[in-house]
Order: C-alpha cells, then sequence, then structure tokens
C-alpha cells in the first residue's frame, strides 16, 4: 500500500511571490473583463463600429496603458507587504531569496514602516533573549562556567552597549566610573566600536572575526593575544557578543620574530646609509665618462638600494608601531609638496621597471594636517608596489580629489590585480599571497606599516582590485581647516591629536579619525 506523505507546509518567504501572482492575475483579469464590457456597450449602442481599425487600436492601446499603471500602482501599494514577509523570513531562520529590510533606512521612516518593523524584530529578539536567560539560568553548569577552566573567553553587551556578562579569564578594564571595558589593542584594524556603529546603521544581523588582536604593545609581558568573533543583532535586548579564542602561545614566536627582525633591520641600517651614499657619489664622479649602459646599471644599483634602504625603514616602524614608540607631528602642508620630495626616486624607480608614472598632484588643492615624512613614505609604498605589480611599459596613476573635509589620494595601477581572499588580508602584517611570495620580493608589512601611518595621521586607507585588470589604493587625509583647532590644541603631536579625538567606550588606539 503505498504511503501517502503529508504535503508540505510552504515557508514564510513562499507566501509573497504567491501572493503577488494571485494579486496581478486578479487585477489583470479585472481589467481585461473591465474592459471588454466598454468596448461592448460602445458596440450595442453604435458609437464605435467593430469594423473600424482605430476602434480595436485605441481598445489595445487602452489594456496595455491600464495594465502597465495597475502594474506599478499595484507594486507600490504592496511593497510594505513584501518587507514585512523579508523581515519575518529573516526572524524564522529562513534562507530566503527575499532581502531583511533595514529599520534605519530613511524610506520606512517615510512610509511610516519603520515602526512595525523595528517591533518585529526587537520584539522577537527580546523572546529569544528571555529563552536564552532562562535557559541559562536553568542549567547546573551554564554557559559561563564552561569557560571557568578555558583561557579563552565570553564577553556580552547590553542595548547601551555596556558589558554586562563577562567569563573569568576575559580581557577588561575598569575605568573610574566603574564601566567595564575590553582591553584590546586593534591597531590599524577596524575596531570593534566601529563596526557596532556601522551594524547599527546598515545592517539587522551581521558577524565579523579578527585576527591576532593584542592587549597591550609588543614586547610588554603582560601581553595576550586573542581571534575574537563579534556576533550583532539588532534590536537584542543583549545585541552584541564576542568570543575570544587566546592565541598566545601561537602568536608568540610572531612577535619574537619581530624582535629580531627590528634589530636586525636597525643594524642594517648604517651600512645601507653608506652604500646609497657611495653610489650617489661614483653616479656624480662618473657621470662624464661612464657610456649609457653603464649610466643605467649605476641607476639600477641606487634604486634598488633605495629599495632595501625603504624596506628596513618599513621594519623599523612596524617595531615602533606595535611598541607604541611610534608617532608624528601634523603640521599643514601640501600633498604636492610631498610628492615633490620623493618625486625623483619615484621617477627612477619607474623609468628602471620600463613603467610610465603619471602623477597629477595639483598645488592648487586645499592643505592637510599631515606628517611630510610620513606620507612621503607611504606614497612611496604605494607606488614602489605599483610598479612591481603592473606589466611591462604599464602605467601607474597618482591622483588625488576633494571629498568634503578630506583630501583622497589615489595610486592606480593597469597590472595583475588581485583576488578578494587576497584583497581582504593585505593589511596584516607579514601577509604575502602565495603567488607574491613566488614571484616579487618583499617583507610584507610595507601596506600594514602604511595603514598604520595614515590612520595615525588621522586619516583611512583603502583598496579596489580586480584579478586582471588592475588595484586602485587609496588613503584619505583631514583637510587642515577642518581639524586646524585640534591640531592647535594638541601642539601637532599625533598621540595627543588621537586621545583628543577618541571617544569609544571600547579602547582602540587605531581608531583615529579627524
Amino acid at each position: 500500500m503505498a504511503v501517502v506523505q503529508p504535503e508540505q507546509e510552504p515557508t514564510i518567504h513562499e507566501y509573497w511571490p504567491r501572493y503577488w501572482r494571485r494579486t496581478l492575475f486578479l487585477v489583470i483579469t479585472m481589467q481585461i473583463i473591465g474592459l471588454l464590457v466598454v468596448g461592448v456597450a460602445l458596440l450595442l449602442s453604435g458609437i464605435s463600429d467593430a469594423d473600424s481599425l482605430e476602434f480595436w487600436i485605441t481598445l489595445i492601446a487602452v489594456l496595455f496603458t491600464t495594465i502597465l499603471i495597475n502594474w506599478i500602482v499595484l507594486y507600490i501599494v504592496t511593497e510594505p507587504l513584501k518587507q514585512l514577509t523579508a523581515a519575518m523570513a529573516k526572524i524564522a531562520g529562513e534562507r530566503s531569496p527575499l532581502s531583511p529590510p533595514n529599520p534605519n533606512a530613511d524610506r520606512y521612516a517615510k512610509s511610516g514602516l519603520r515602526p512595525l518593523l523595528r517591533w518585529i524584530y526587537e520584539d522577537t529578539n527580546a523572546k529569544k533573549d528571555s529563552q536564552s536567560t532562562q535557559a541559562i539560568a536553568a542549567s547546573d553548569n551554564g554557559v559561563l562556567e564552561a569557560f571557568t577552566h578555558s583561557t579563552s573567553s565570553f564577553v556580552i553587551f547590553d542595548q547601551d552597549y555596556n558589558i554586562t556578562i563577562a567569563t573569568e579569564h576575559a580581557p577588561l578594564i575598569v575605568t573610574e566610573d566603574g564601566t567595564k571595558r575590553l582591553d584590546l589593542d586593534f591597531l590599524n584594524d577596524t575596531s570593534l566600536s566601529d563596526w557596532i556603529k556601522e551594524c547599527d546603521e546598515h545592517v539587522v544581523n551581521a558577524e565579523k572575526t579578527w585576527l591576532y588582536i593584542g592587549t597591550r604593545p609588543v614586547g610588554d609581558p603582560k601581553r595576550r593575544v586573542y581571534d575574537l568573533t563579534a556576533t550583532y543583532n539588532k534590536g537584542s535586548a543583549h545585541p552584541v557578543s564576542v568570543l575570544l579564542l587566546e592565541k598566545t602561545g601561537e602568536y608568540g614566536p610572531d612577535d619574537s620574530d619581530l624582535n629580531f627582525i627590528a634589530f636586525a633591520a636597525h643594524e642594517l641600517r648604517g651600512p645601507i646609509t653608506v652604500i646609497r651614499g657611495y653610489l650617489d657619489t661614483l653616479n656624480d664622479e662618473l657621470a662624464d665618462v661612464v657610456d649609457a649602459e653603464q649610466k643605467e646599471l649605476f641607476e639600477r644599483l641606487i634604486v634598488s638600494a633605495n629599495r632595501l634602504s625603504g624596506y628596513v625603514n618599513n621594519i623599523l616602524n612596524s617595531a615602533r608601531y606595535d611598541r607604541r614608540h611610534f608617532s608624528v607631528r601634523l603640521v599643514e602642508t601640501s600633498i604636492a609638496s610631498i610628492y615633490d620630495s620623493i618625486a625623483d626616486d619615484m621617477r627612477l624607480r619607474a623609468t628602471s621597471q620600463h613603467r610610465l608614472l603619471w602623477v597629477d598632484l595639483s598645488h592648487r588643492l586645499p592643505t592637510i594636517a599631515a606628517d611630510p615624512s610620513s606620507i612621503g613614505e607611504v606614497l612611496g609604498n604605494l607606488i614602489d608596489n605599483a610598479i612591481k605589480y603592473s606589466n611591462e611599459s604599464g602605467t601607474i596613476e597618482v591622483t588625488a580629489e576633494q571629498h568634503g573635509s578630506n583630501l583622497e589620494v589615489s595610486v592606480r595601477d593597469h597590472g595583475i590585480g588581485m583576488p578578494s581572499n587576497v584583497v581582504s588580508n593585505l593589511f596584516h602584517k607579514f601577509y604575502r599571497s602565495h603567488r607574491s611570495r613566488e614571484t616579487v620580493a618583499g617583507t610584507g608589512i610595507g601596506l600594514y606599516i602604511s595603514k598604520a601611518i595614515v590612520e595615525s595621521n588621522g586619516g583611512t586607507m583603502s583598496v579596489q582590485s580586480v584579478e586582471g585588470e588592475g588595484s586602485t589604493f587609496t588613503f584619505s587625509l583631514p583637510i587642515y581647516s577642518s581639524v586646524a583647532d585640534k591640531i592647535e590644541s594638541t601642539g601637532g603631536d599625533s598621540r595627543e591629536f588621537v586621545a583628543h579625538n577618541s571617544g569609544s567606550w571600547i579602547k582602540n588606539h587605531g581608531s583615529i579619525r579627524g
């Protein structure tokens, strides 16, 4: 005897397409019937003739026009139902093709849908929180007790983003007013606080993982290192939870490697400076003696020596940055004058590698608040990378333009580009993709320290890349007039500038916004 399978109940998100199809079919059918009734009435009354071509053309034109108008009106009128269905499907945990609406969007405030969406999210999350809290309280061991004998930890925040629950080994500090804060140093990564602010503005649910996050500078004996994953649920009584996996034992050797590398780089800087000096002297004194081929050889030696000196500076700056000994002094300057200080070296590097360097940095652009030396190093790093990763006879474009209170500087190449999995890791210390390790020399900290420098100058850095088409690195710096008062009040010291602008409720040395 055949077994009759019960009919599967439709999911929540399937309601919307079914409702839309039925409603659209009903509207179109009624429109056709209504128009046919009008047409028949016109024919019976003698107003129109069935043999008239104009009559049928008019009838068909009216039919299609009214169907289009009704389709548009129906789409607008039923849009709120579609968004409510998407929100409920999200809350139910369904894999839905409908994107869940963000209640913070302006269009929902204008339409009046925002309170409904917030109620759906907040009421559902509150019920989940209540059930979760009851489950934990009813358990003898509980979730928190599971971490009692573990060096890893778990932290939960309330709706005001204050820490309400934390396991025994969570890296916390307590402020003078009794507020608990995570004692984490995000350096030049997006901080937890910045990520939460972005989530508040743009998403309903989100998750993010950070690797290699320390509590103190490298070299501090009390330094602990973690990998952490944060989850965000809008409207929940506990919207943010953070799982911290201690990795001090695994990442400790990297800190030791940086100590050794920094020591070696410091010892190498002296001999490299001497080599560069001798090369410059020989190049000048033998300029009238050597032939064209020998002159090109000298130029290549000078470029290689300058590049090696740049690597050494990157390593030393990276070590200073990790130890909090890295600081810059912000002054009023222009991006054009900063580039002028490195222009000859950049032109020489590009020429020796058969690349075309196209620079458009107008002196008419507004002045910026920056440390000229360190920003010159950033420009040099980005241009050098563009030269290395572009193709023979390729063009590197260096441009700048004003965006609001910031000046954005871009370095673009048309070279090999990068896949998305490489782009997401570019600014991590010592990171180099498998392909770049095989084909291009480097230390893997140039972009790490470049981003740190930019953020220590009150700016931000980003990258866009398409594999096979090239990459564009962009960094922004505050226009001097927008931060002049702050710079003057701190004396231009970047560390004071950071402290002066810090309002985060989670300790974050890397969150530097002018």
